[in-house]
């Protein structure tokens, strides 16, 4: 994966009505450890990571780099959204297109948080760059990721086995700015 290009990173923080997307900060470490080491959070994504080996190998501020967004509500990190350039993809529909992520702690799930951190990602994407399709690609079996990526407004490009799961890649067009 790729950062997304002529876009100066990181933007400034993007806020919703609950929530604010910033840049990754040390007091966010704990936070990182746990959704990597959630076994609720990978059981569609390979599974969960050693806790021991997150917290010897995890860096004083985690994954700082473009395109990593901490979605944060009350002064806490809840989840983390990724948007990144979608190189080396298994599927060419995909290939060098903008590619939404997202992971929450489970105490965050249910509550729209979700809904609300990547409708705003890709409000700051559309105006950023305007005209890319986004690209997002989860588990068939992922009912409440499927019902997120119909929401966002992802329509189904194909579905393709991979992990040994059936995969699901969805696209949402590009918006053109109005004028």
């Amino acid at each position: 994966m790729e950062d997304l290009g002529p876009v100066a990173w990181p933007p400034a923080p993007i806020r919703t009505e609950r929530l604010v997307l910033r840049e990754p900060e040390a007091r966010d470490r704990a936070a990182f450890v746990e959704l990597l080491a959630s076994p609720e959070v990978h059981t569609y994504l390979g599974g969960p990571r050693p806790r021991d080996e997150l917290e010897r190998e995890m860096p004083g501020v985690p994954e700082r780099w473009p395109g990593s967004l901490a979605v944060d509500l009350d002064g806490s990190m809840i989840g983390q959204i990724l948007l990144r350039r979608a190189t080396g993809h298994r599927r060419p529909a995909a290939a060098g297109k903008a590619d939404l992520g997202y992971l929450f702690l489970p105490q965050a799930w249910g509550c729209g948080y979700a809904a609300e951190a990547c409708a705003a990602a890709l409000g700051w994407f559309d105006g950023a760059l305007p005209g890319e399709p986004v690209v997002l690609t989860t588990q068939t079996a992922n009912l409440g990721s499927m019902r997120l990526a119909a929401t966002l407004g992802f329509t189904e490009v194909e579905r393709f086995e991979a992990w040994g799961a059936e995969q699901w890649l969805g696209m949402r067009p590009p918006v053109t700015p109005s004028g």
